[in-house]
């Protein structure tokens, strides 16, 4: 195996454990649905934090933190991812305890196609005719289910652009995984610790809690660092295109569990607009590996060249 493809294989593992933990994260703030959502995400960063620190210790990555904290211009862009991820959380959070998680799944499956929008706009990226046709499908199901009256096409829609943007962002920042989001962390904690000192005067909010719930307070720093660092050490190894199909593990578990386990309805909006995602994203697909195998024999094709 040559180092690309073992950086790759590395890559992918790295993908699969974030977005399975990803899926599955609606059971674990439905356990902290009795906590007002914007303190579990002041909690989730100040604990993230912690973690990271020793994270940070044990890999003596403080030089490289430091470097980052002398550049301008990775400072801008971390400001900015932070304010992304924040705003991702509080939403994602705010939506689960709420009984609105059909709503995240949604906004998840539409991350892969606002990936490709951004891919287009920002980097002058050109679709075919069938990833055209793929977008405006998916474009129309959002139409759809804005026409029958869905309260919660804001969240998936804010979801899918918050974290399309993180993304983005955070693959071309130069930067590595564990010190951008240490930095990202550090960045957000006095407004998350400012926030819980007023709501809980003066305390770190943990006291006015049973154990099981402090508990599962504290362990929100794990559960918040370790996939977002599975996800940007997946970011640096993959191509955009390769994350972009791995997306799909974590809105298809939110699915599962909306449907199945938290009985959240699905009317004939909801259906009509996540068969348009659905059949979209598997249009996609199938272009995308269309193109990937023309584009392998063009290359073979090619004459070798002279000694």
């Amino acid at each position: 195996m040559t180092d690309d493809q073992s950086h790759r294989r590395a890559g992918l593992f790295f993908g699969l454990g974030a977005y399975l933990v990803w899926g599955v994260l609606p059971l674990y703030f439905k356990l902290l649905r009795m906590v007002p959502p914007i303190e579990i995400v002041a909690h989730r960063i100040l604990w993230s934090l912690i973690l990271l620190a020793v994270l940070v210790a044990l890999r003596r990555r403080w030089a490289a933190i430091r470097a980052a904290l002398g550049a301008g211009r990775i400072m801008l862009t971390l400001m900015l991812t932070s304010a992304l991820i924040a705003a991702n959380w509080l939403i994602y959070v705010w939506a689960v305890v709420h009984g609105h998680v059909l709503e995240t799944s949604l906004g998840y499956y539409l991350n892969p196609l606002i990936n490709v929008l951004l891919g287009v706009a920002l980097l002058k990226e050109r679709l075919s005719r069938a990833q055209v046709g793929a977008v405006l499908l998916a474009a129309a199901g959002v139409a759809l289910l804005a026409w029958g009256a869905a309260s919660g096409l804001w969240i998936s829609l804010s979801l899918a652009m918050s974290f399309a943007l993180y993304g983005f962002i955070r693959k071309i920042a130069p930067v590595d995984a564990l010190e951008g989001l240490s930095i990202e962390t550090a960045l957000l904690a006095p407004l998350s610790l400012a926030g819980l000192l007023w709501a809980h005067q003066g305390s770190t909010g943990l006291t006015g809690f049973g154990g099981t719930t402090a508990f599962l307070l504290v362990l929100g720093g794990a559960v918040t660092a370790i996939p977002l660092l599975l996800f940007n050490a997946a970011a640096k190894r993959l191509p955009y295109s390769t994350l972009g199909f791995l997306q799909y593990i974590a809105p298809s578990l939110q699915f599962l569990l909306a449907v199945l386990a938290f009985g959240e309805p699905f009317t004939l909006a909801h259906a009509l607009c996540f068969g348009a995602i659905w059949t979209a994203l598997a249009i996609f697909a199938a272009e995308g590996l269309r193109l990937g195998r023309a584009r392998a024999r063009a290359a073979a094709e090619l004459p070798e060249p002279c000694p």
